[in-house]
């Protein structure tokens, strides 16, 4: 990263942390994320991660900045120590916990809830968190993410997993495998060249 890289790297976070976004040391601005707090909510970034936020930065391309958004007071978005995701939306109303060392490709969605209430009356206006599906996100450690993935409410990722590039997730995934698809389905197991 050139000096005035850096520079605005270190502006972008300082604004990030005025907002009240919690981070270790190490972090990482390719661009400026969009970041929207809730009351009682928390946002927290570990050492060493990386948010790209410009084409410029990442040759894949993105297609929008980093989002990191809480949708209800009280919601929680973690991510863990040195993870590295480019122009991906993440939208907590319960809690998205993201592990370390995760590769989030282009563009990828995570999200807890509906947005909307699948019933059909007044749906657009309908803002009761009682009608609007929500269940927490928990993203192992090591996982890769390949670009415009979709990972849907509900859903546990486990470590060392890799999901192909376009997949939807909606169901979880257990440690070590490839899944793909539109819904994602394991593939294969991942080999453990560590055994």
């Amino acid at each position: 990263m050139s000096i005035p890289g850096k520079i605005m790297s270190k502006l972008y976070a300082l604004s990030l942390r005025l907002k009240g976004v919690e981070f270790k040391k190490g972090l990482t601005l390719y661009g400026k994320p969009l970041v929207r707090l809730t009351p009682g909510g928390r946002v927290s970034l570990g050492g060493k991660c990386v948010l790209c936020s410009q084409s410029e930065a990442n040759f894949a391309g993105i297609n929008h900045r980093v989002i990191l958004a809480l949708l209800r007071p009280g919601a929680e978005l973690s991510i863990g120590d040195d993870t590295g995701i480019s122009g991906g939306s993440f939208c907590a109303a319960k809690s998205v916990r993201i592990g370390s060392g995760c590769l989030i490709g282009a563009n990828c969605l995570v999200t807890d809830c509906d947005f909307h209430a699948l019933k059909p009356e007044g749906r657009r206006h309908n803002s009761d968190p009682a009608d609007i599906g929500c269940a927490p996100v928990v993203i192992g450690d090591n996982v890769w993410l390949g670009a415009n993935v979709t990972v849907l409410k509900g859903v546990t990722i486990g470590r060392d997993t890799v999901v192909a590039a376009g997949s939807v997730v909606t169901k979880s995934l257990p440690e070590g495998v490839l899944a793909a698809g539109v819904p994602a389905k394991v593939i294969r197991k991942l080999k453990d060249d560590r055994q």
